[in-house]
């Protein structure tokens, strides 16, 4: 079955991208403005480069067409931390995603503990196997769509000592939570690449 963008509704296209395009990682973002911590997650996320070190994150926008509090926030002060979701975050990054009013911190009302790990920057979620210092590089123009594209350079990656199984290449192990259509998973088993001859 064919399914024609022009003939779909805006939900429907959602759905069927995030049925499709799977797992996606969770980008639990941190940014800060007037000394509110936001934290928030948004699925459509992916790195785009390894040089520069980029990655990509949509970010949609209130139900009253306002921006989202980390799009104004990365907007109006250039930076975000972005953390992978290890499986012991998974509900509390999940109530993080109540949308709340600007002054509000998800930090305080859901008891998220933040650390700072690079002082220029907002903190990381405490205890997070994986976070990313970002500067705003750019944002993509889609038009009339309420779903901003941000573009952002990664500036230090922290990954926690109990997560390295080695510093040399360096090799990273731990239990990142992905989402899979509307609901959450953990990567599992992993599978060998076959040899190519």
């Amino acid at each position: 079955m064919i399914f024609k963008i022009n003939e779909l509704k805006a939900s429907e296209i959602y759905h069927l991208i995030a049925q499709t395009v799977i797992p996606r990682p969770i980008a639990w973002i941190v940014t800060e403005d007037d000394g509110v911590i936001n934290i928030a997650p948004f699925s459509f996320f992916t790195p785009l480069s390894s040089s520069p070190a980029t990655a990509i994150v949509s970010i949609g926008h209130k139900s009253d067409g306002s921006p989202k509090d980390t799009l104004a926030n990365i907007l109006k002060n250039k930076k975000c931390t972005i953390c992978m979701v290890d499986d012991y975050h998974l509900e509390k990054m999940h109530l993080s995603s109540k949308s709340l009013d600007k002054d509000e911190s998800e930090s305080i009302l859901f008891d998220i503990k933040t650390t700072m790990h690079v002082e220029e920057f907002p903190p990381m979620i405490e205890n997070a196997s994986v976070a990313y210092s970002c500067s705003l590089n750019q944002i993509v123009d889609l038009g009339e769509s309420k779903t901003i594209p941000v573009i952002v350079n990664i500036e230090n990656i922290f990954v926690d000592d109990k997560a390295l199984e080695s510093n040399e290449k360096p090799i990273v192990n731990f239990n990142p939570v992905a989402r899979v259509a509307r609901e959450y998973a953990l990567l599992g088993e992993k599978i060998k690449a076959p040899k190519i001859p």
